[in-house]
């Protein structure tokens, strides 16, 4: 009788790789989440902040290279900033972390967005890796730095 042999898990960021994802996984993806919207939130307002609410939406530029990676669709003339702005912000908000990690990847790539910290795990592509960190380095999250210690505030 054959014995088969197990596979030896993965880790990355000191966080084990499972299918389906860990409760360590989904904390790991979404505090990096929680980045890249604050770095695609700061990028839009920077770029937003060379228009007026009532401006029509340009037909090319950065921000229009911002707004189409966030959002499916893309908008032609009659569209002012603020509605693309309040649509844009939405979406922002509500993208699954997948699609996020997937779409920052591009973003980054393309030069409109800075690196995050880590990357999200568990996903099976990305067209660029977006992190300055190395595997070496530990998420928050990872069962590493969950160091108990004796700690007395000093009040």
């Amino acid at each position: 009788m054959s014995k088969k042999s197990k596979k030896a898990p993965i880790f990355k960021y000191g966080i084990e790789i499972t299918k389906p994802f860990s409760k360590t996984m989904y904390a790991h993806n979404d505090s990096v989440a929680t980045e890249m919207r604050a770095n695609i939130l700061n990028v839009w307002n920077k770029e937003l902040d060379e228009f007026h609410i009532d401006d029509y939406w340009p037909s090319s530029g950065k921000i229009v290279d911002i707004q189409k990676s966030v959002q499916a669709i893309g908008y032609g003339d009659g569209y002012i900033m603020d509605d693309v702005n309040h649509s844009f912000c939405i979406e922002l908000a509500t993208m699954a972390n997948w699609q996020l990690h997937e779409n920052y990847s591009y973003m980054c790539f393309k030069g409109l967005v800075p690196r995050t910290r880590f990357m999200m795990v568990g996903f099976d592509w990305e067209k660029h890796d977006y992190s300055y960190c190395t595997d070496k380095d530990l998420s928050t999250v990872s069962p590493e730095t969950q160091v108990e210690s004796d700690w007395t505030p000093n009040c």
